[in-house]
């Protein structure tokens, strides 16, 4: 046998047992890591709408083409009671993908809270737009108008202070929020949401 034939048998078994390696790895740590995964979306929900007890995901398939941004939705509920609802939106802003949570409190018809899991922002711009300063403006914002930015302050209960130098990032979050708003409405017009 030449010795090409011999380092091809023999880089044949070690990719061979690399890849069992890895398939291996890959179904040990799937399970952990899927749960994972559900565990920090489910404290994310619990962030934005600290007054629900249990989370039910809503079917989103016919909204799906209006509502493209709009990757998940759960009706919060307490006991038999429903008190709101939390949209996982994706928006585009400045460096890329902006993955926040929007709760809407179903009581009072207001945004609850907004949470910012996952961005690509300028640091020390942007990457603000993940502070208590900004998504605190939208705590308690009435859902029945769409939200818009400002530079300067805010004067009226449907606008959001820009952050400075960040208003592509600042419009991004508040775009998807209305998209959340709006799909709230929605739900709400065609009758709830457990499907």
């Amino acid at each position: 046998m030449s010795e090409g034939v011999k380092l091809s048998i023999k880089l044949f078994i070690i990719t061979a047992v690399a890849a069992l390696a890895l398939g291996i790895t890959h179904a040990v740590t799937e399970e952990p890591i899927r749960l994972q995964n559900e565990q920090v979306s489910l404290e994310a929900r619990k962030a934005v709408l600290p007054d629900a007890e249990e989370f039910v995901r809503v079917d989103l398939s016919e909204y799906k083409d209006e509502y493209p941004n709009v990757v998940e939705a759960y009706q919060g509920k307490a006991g038999e009671d429903t008190v709101g609802y939390v949209f996982k939106v994706i928006s585009k802003g400045y460096g890329g993908d902006v993955e926040l949570f929007v709760g809407i409190d179903a009581r009072e018809d207001k945004v609850k809270n907004v949470n910012i899991i996952s961005h690509n922002e300028t640091p020390g711009l942007g990457a603000k737009a993940a502070g208590p300063d900004f998504l605190g403006q939208y705590s308690g914002k009435p859902v029945g108008s769409p939200l818009t930015v400002v530079r300067g302050s805010a004067t009226q209960d449907t606008q959001v202070e820009a952050i400075t130098g960040a208003t592509i990032t600042s419009k991004a979050v508040t775009e998807g929020v209305n998209s959340a708003a709006e799909l709230y409405g929605r739900l709400l017009k065609d009758g709830g949401a457990e499907r």
